[in-house]
Order: C-alpha cells, then sequence, then structure tokens
C-alpha cells in the first residue's frame, strides 16, 4: 500500500488541521456591551460551561407561521453555571482613546477559600 495518498482523493478537511487540544479549558470575554449610565449597574458577564445537548417539545407562538400554536421539537444545549460570589469590581474611566483601568475595589472581608484561589501551591 506505498503511496496509496496520491492514488485516492483525501478524507477530511485541511481546516481543522492541527488537531490538538485547547490551550485553556476557561473561555475568554471579548467583548461587553455599551454602559447605559441612566440604568443602575449590573452583572454584564458570567461563567458557563457548555454540559452538552438535548432537544424540547414546545408550542410555537409565531402569528401568521404554519407551525402557529403547534407542537415542535429543538435542540437546545444545556449550559452548567457553577456558584459564584463576587469578591471585587474593577473600574474604568472612558478616556479619547477608550477604556482605561482606574482601581479596583475588593470586598472586604474575603473567606479563606478565596484566598487560597489566589495561589497555586
Amino acid at each position: 500500500m506505498s503511496h496509496r495518498k496520491f492514488e485516492h482523493s483525501r478524507h477530511g478537511s485541511l481546516g481543522f488541521l492541527s488537531r490538538k487540544h485547547a490551550a485553556k479549558h476557561r473561555g475568554k470575554v471579548k467583548a461587553f456591551p455599551k454602559d447605559d449610565p441612566s440604568k443602575p449597574c449590573k452583572l454584564t458577564t458570567f461563567l458557563g460551561y457548555k454540559a452538552g445537548m438535548t432537544h424540547i417539545v414546545r408550542e410555537v407562538e409565531k402569528p401568521g407561521s404554519k407551525l402557529h400554536k403547534k407542537e415542535t421539537c429543538e435542540a437546545v444545549t444545556i449550559i452548567e453555571t457553577p456558584p459564584m460570589v463576587i469578591i471585587g469590581v474593577v473600574i474604568y474611566v472612558k478616556t479619547p482613546r477608550g477604556l482605561h483601568y482606574l482601581n479596583t475595589v475588593w470586598a472586604q472581608p474575603l473567606s479563606e477559600d478565596v484566598k487560597r484561589s489566589f495561589y497555586k501551591n
């Protein structure tokens, strides 16, 4: 079977090469929504992991659609969100060049579990 790769078409897309594991398990938020000063402060992001997918049967509420008031089966994603504790707030200031870091305010007192998570050993 020598030189078989020259006689047959390839199997699989080259777009998925090089196949390797992700460098980090935790994702990164790359964009935040615009802040509205007239509204109160709120949590803009939170951590979640994709745990899997399943399906649901639901009634469609779209007037004018063929499926209006009928049941349909749809795919859904299950996201696991671990319990979170807010331990601080990062303050940014708006400048002509964009947002820049101003200060970090930590909650008081910090629990021992939180302090332990800051150190590797």
